[in-house]
């Protein structure tokens, strides 16, 4: 089993704790972010609160009027999506994330950094609260999110590696419930590779106790697979078209990490 966090430890901003590359970019209060933190208080209001019908259907009348505004106002197509630096900060990796996107008003969001492992490799720490639009089992955050959480911390540790996949299984074993709007402790680090199976281990902690911890294989894709895959999915869903940005990367022979393709079989 891993090891937690240290109480002490404090977010350290590149690997090597030196403060670079500063802070997330994607944190920052821009429009896009203030508008999902009020989608997300929103939510929270909706599932945890108490309120009368004629409210609501006040709200839901405004609510429509705001998403016909924003419809009408939108660009064609999708917004478009970067491929992870792993030289950057892990909160930059997905900034649109359904677990860690501050732009993405289904995430709670989770807090994320890197820091150097007793290993001296890099691995990540992290911080999360999650409302009551989490929820599960009374007081208890809902089993499907711990999960969730773990698919992408697991993922994202892998990063700053220099070795990283798409997630093949994911095993989580859930030590005791994790509690609903308390302050949680994450830790997740690579901690092995096997050709193109890549291994890693994640845990969250409340107040130094273990109440979950994963353990999940992700596979190494070549680049003109890992493109293959995006452009079949987005033809199924309506959307033939492909961010630019990724097709400039794979056909420049970068992998999800930005380094040259996968080792050989």
């Amino acid at each position: 089993m891993g090891q937690g966090p240290h109480a002490s430890e404090e977010p350290a901003i590149g690997v090597d704790g030196s403060g670079a590359p500063g802070g997330p970019k994607s944190t920052a209060g821009s429009a896009a972010n203030r508008a999902a933190a009020e989608v997300r208080r929103l939510a929270d209001l909706l599932v945890g609160r108490a309120v009368d019908d004629a409210d609501l259907d006040r709200a839901a009348a405004d609510l429509a009027a705001v998403a016909d505004r924003l419809a009408a106002a939108a660009g064609p197509g999708r917004r478009h999506r970067t491929m992870p630096d792993h030289r950057g900060h892990p909160q930059d990796f997905f900034p649109t994330s359904p677990v860690v996107g501050y732009a993405n008003p289904l995430a709670s969001p989770v807090a994320i950094w890197t820091v150097r492992g007793e290993d001296g490799r890099p691995e990540l720490r992290g911080r999360a609260r999650f409302g009551y639009a989490y929820e599960g089992p009374p007081t208890c955050v809902h089993g499907g999110v711990v999960a969730q959480t773990f698919d992408e911390l697991l993922g994202a540790a892998n990063i700053p590696t220099g070795r990283a996949g798409m997630t093949g299984t994911l095993t989580v074993r859930y030590r005791r419930p994790t509690p609903l709007l308390a302050d949680l402790d994450l830790v997740a680090r690579q901690t092995g590779v096997d050709g193109r199976k890549i291994f890693a281990w994640g845990g969250i902690y409340h107040n130094g106790e273990l109440t979950a911890e994963a353990e999940g294989v992700f596979i190494e894709l070549a680049p003109q697979r890992f493109l293959d895959v995006v452009t079949a999915n987005a033809a199924e869903a309506g959307d033939g078209g492909v961010d630019p940005e990724i097709k400039e990367l794979v056909a420049r022979g970068a992998r999800l990490l930005g380094v040259d393709g996968p080792p050989a079989t």
